[in-house]
């Protein structure tokens, strides 16, 4: 039977928050089984838990934002699209403010710091959301769908209309049977457009952005110095948000993911939808020799 994992011991960093621009200190620590990722405020009086659930989502405006009894935890898709990649089921994440750390724009640093603590098998059966029948959201011409599919698959497609994106390619697609998580799609970094920053920063939106931790462009070309780390970066890096969105649902899904200019609201609105149609879903584990290829990896991290 394929096991829950979690972390070996706790794992601390400090960062800046990407759209608060604030430093936050974060604490990532084992968790019991079937007690799932939960975020834990420890900066106020009643060190509130905000349970990482898609039904927590209350903000989507250029990130997912988690809250409960008016305590938020915002920009929680990174994280959770590197315990996705790892694997994780459960665990404790402790901030000392609202915004988990952007670090470098990417999953890479959570990635690095989740496996330098290391990871175990519990001692329960690993649950799955195994879509049988499949679920659609739409808004105009932007779309989100989960299909059935005996595996992890994604398929996303941008159009954002820039000389710099244009130039890349605007589709990409990744099967977690054949392509690895941490090669694939982890160091994708977050983007933004110059032109916006001003406005965004009047909404208290971006201003922890930087060169350092997104690719920033302007109206005609990428203003950061290095080179993309894929020739198609952007539309990898919407493959990890959704993942991390997608892992809101609460265990690993067993499908594929197709999406046309989605982003966090529209992913959320799929899992609500996905979530309130009980015949779409139904939760189940495996026998180790019997689950989806993309998990069947004996004692190796998901996806790797």
């Amino acid at each position: 039977m394929m096991k829950q994992r979690t972390i070996a011991a706790p794992v601390k960093t400090v960062g800046i928050g990407l759209h608060s621009g604030l430093k936050v200190t974060i604490v990532i620590k084992p968790a019991p089984v079937n007690s799932g990722v939960q975020f834990v405020r420890v900066d106020t009086l009643e060190h509130s838990i905000i349970p990482a659930t898609a039904l927590a989502v209350c903000d989507t405006r250029l990130a997912s934002v988690i809250q409960k009894d008016g305590v938020r935890v915002s920009t929680v898709e990174h994280l959770l699209s590197a315990c996705a990649g790892l694997g994780l089921d459960n665990l404790l994440i402790e901030l000392d403010g609202e915004e988990v750390p952007i670090m470098d724009g990417s999953a890479a640093s959570f990635l690095f710091l989740i496996e330098s603590a290391g990871i175990v098998e519990q001692d329960a059966p690993r649950q799955f959301v195994i879509i049988k029948k499949s679920v659609e959201v739409r808004d105009g011409d932007k779309l989100a769908r989960l299909e059935p599919f005996f595996g992890f698959k994604l398929d996303f497609t941008i159009d954002f209309k820039h000389p710099a994106v244009d130039k890349t390619g605007q589709r990409f697609v990744v099967d977690f049977a054949e392509q690895a998580y941490r090669s694939e799609i982890g160091r994708a970094r977050t983007f933004g457009f110059a032109h916006e920053v001003e406005a965004l920063r009047e909404m208290g939106l971006a201003r922890g952005g930087s060169l350092d931790n997104a690719i920033v462009l302007d109206e005609h070309r990428i203003l950061n110095n290095e080179e993309l780390r894929y020739e198609d970066e952007f539309v990898r890096h919407k493959i990890l948000d959704a993942i991390g969105d997608l892992y809101l649902v609460g265990h690993p899904i067993v499908g594929a993911y197709v999406a046309e200019k989605s982003g966090h609201a529209l992913n959320n609105a799929l899992l609500r939808k996905l979530l309130e149609d009980p015949s779409s879903y139904e939760i189940g584990s495996f026998a180790t020799n019997k689950a989806p290829e993309a998990y069947s990896q004996e004692s190796q991290p998901l996806f790797f």
